[in-house]
């Protein structure tokens, strides 16, 4: 009986040391591309709000109305540098912006700051952190989480390449 024991505690060991060492699984995250994929010119195409009355968002990333930023370009470049503008419209005037950006699409993240004249990246303390929920060559999606009713609701950003 007791050899019976020492047999399936051994079974059992062997198991759980071959499991620990099989490869790791990554999750499917929807993400294809690494940063050097966001880098680019990008045309927000498609402003979409998940979980949110239309009244209830002010604002945009500081600006008058989310609605301003349908058909912006956001320029990206290697170095962190960019800028987005928002096109010129019967409720929001044209503004060009420039940021400084970063993304992690392992970590699905996007962030950027607002750079005014005169200042400098590393002195810049407040920004906007977002989701990178999908990423290639030719599409972009990017959620902006809000809590709204005690729950997280989103401001959905689509992306494509702008076509120069």
């Amino acid at each position: 009986m007791k050899r019976l024991f020492i047999a399936i505690a051994i079974a059992c060991s062997t198991l759980v040391m071959l499991q620990s060492c099989s490869t790791t699984k990554n999750a499917s995250t929807g993400i294809n591309g690494g940063r050097g994929t966001v880098t680019g010119t990008w045309v927000l195409n498609n402003i979409a709000l998940e979980g949110l009355p239309d009244q209830a968002v002010q604002g945009l990333f500081g600006e008058k109305s989310y609605k301003c930023f349908q058909g912006s370009t956001w320029k990206l470049t290697n170095s962190g540098n960019g800028s987005y503008t928002l096109p010129a419209s019967s409720t929001c005037g044209e503004v060009m912006q420039t940021i400084f950006w970063s993304a992690t699409p392992a970590e699905e993240t996007f962030q950027f700051k607002k750079i005014f004249e005169g200042d400098k990246a590393k002195n810049v303390t407040e920004g906007y952190r977002l989701v990178l929920t999908q990423l290639s060559k030719g599409n972009m999606v990017m959620k902006s989480p809000i809590e709204f009713g005690g729950k997280t609701a989103n401001i959905v950003l689509t992306f494509s390449p702008a076509t120069n």
